[in-house]
């Protein structure tokens, strides 16, 4: 295998061959023991010419070859969500178009899908609670609309306007009571947005926790789940075995995944991921072992990703989104490492260096070669020869 040098954070480099490890082969159907989504990234044009810091102009090409891609390893596809650059550099107008595409996709031949309900279509400037539940109701009619479960994403704007937790539970409130349901909601930890510090109206995650849960309660019939992203494998625990029956904990936790899919005698947390997005084919295979009570197998294919996906989601973890666009274009799933609002500088070239030789590692990459080839111009431009 062709090496390269890879710098280390030391500032050092060191030579580097890539292993020769590929993913298994996806599983022939969709594994069902668990729920399983991928959140899922835009491929930004390349060639566009308008400045990427205010125009939003993606390859919708390759953005929807990349969510049947999802849908092949067996995944869910979650549209429109935090790895999708929501709240990042991706607007709500481009967004409309991208549920509208995906649903299009899905109908014609795609797998299962959620789409993100937000508020970034409100103004800047600080919003009434209302308003934010007006905001909510429009792009979740959108979202039913275009065919999609709809994923309650939380919001910047209500962070910004509530008060306490009664702002929480009658902004929520209001929202729920209005729906047939099922929707899912997504609670998103501080590390993801630094905004939403203090969202349901408690600094405290377990306080937090506990709100909402209560929320939980009050509105089960129309909830079929909660996503949770707060990287605490114990708080997500124990949130989990505290809400009523019938509505399901989702694991947003790309730190501890594979434990908190797999369960325990009390129970698991279905997945909705965006570290799912880079490493699909083996995520789909880990799953389908589930299927036949195979929990080692599941964790021999999933534990070796969980080194990777702690370096992508590092913090400042918002910045994520780098090292899942990188790993599509080092897979040849896009042909260009390119961002929305140019955020693929957001990361440094020891990051991805340490992001390639994990994935290697993780046995994630379709074409360890291709991989090398394309990584090299990155390191020549950093000034590694």
């Amino acid at each position: 295998m062709t090496a390269l040098r890879l710098p280390r954070r030391d500032g050092t480099l060191a030579p580097w061959a890539p292993s020769g490890a590929r993913p298994p082969a996806p599983p022939s159907s969709p594994p069902g023991a668990r729920i399983a989504y991928a959140a899922a990234h835009v491929v930004a044009d390349p060639l566009a010419a308008g400045d990427p810091a205010h125009e939003v102009v993606l390859d919708w090409d390759a953005t929807l070859a990349f969510r049947h891609h999802l849908w092949s390893c067996g995944l869910g596809v979650a549209e429109a969500m935090d790895t999708a650059q929501r709240g990042m550099g991706l607007d709500w107008t481009t967004t409309r178009e991208l549920i509208r595409r995906t649903g299009e996709a899905a109908r014609d031949g795609g797998g299962r899908w959620v789409a993100g309900v937000g508020t970034d279509q409100l103004p800047p400037g600080l919003s009434t609670v209302d308003e934010v539940v007006s905001a909510w109701r429009d792009q979740l009619d959108f979202v039913l609309g275009a065919g999609a479960t709809p994923v309650v994403m939380a919001s910047r704007a209500l962070a910004a306007a509530a008060t306490g937790p009664a702002d929480y539970r009658s902004a929520y409130g209001k929202l729920l009571s209005d729906v047939d349901g099922p929707v899912l909601l997504h609670w998103l930890g501080e590390q993801f947005d630094p905004a939403l510090s203090g969202y349901w109206g408690h600094h405290d995650v377990r306080d937090a926790a506990r709100e909402l849960a209560n929320l939980c309660a009050d509105h089960a019939p129309v909830l079929a789940g909660v996503k949770v992203s707060v990287l605490d494998a114990g708080v997500e625990t124990e949130f989990r075995r505290a809400l009523p029956d019938g509505v399901a904990c989702y694991t947003g936790d790309d730190f501890s995944y594979p434990k908190l899919i797999a369960g325990d005698d009390r129970g698991h947390s279905e997945a909705l991921l965006g570290i799912f997005d880079p490493i699909a084919p083996v995520a789909g295979a880990a799953l389908a072992a589930l299927d036949y009570g195979d929990t080692a197998g599941f964790h021999a294919l999933l534990d070796p990703t969980v080194a990777l996906a702690r370096e992508i989601f590092r913090a400042p973890t918002r910045h994520y989104k780098v090292g899942v666009v990188l790993l599509a274009y080092l897979s040849g799933h896009q042909d260009h490492f390119r961002m929305v609002a140019g955020l693929e500088s957001a990361r440094s070239i020891v990051h991805l260096a340490e992001v390639l030789r994990l994935a290697d590692a993780a046995g994630v990459l379709p074409d360890p070669e291709l991989a090398v080839a394309r990584m090299r111009p990155l390191l020549e431009t950093a000034g590694v020869r």
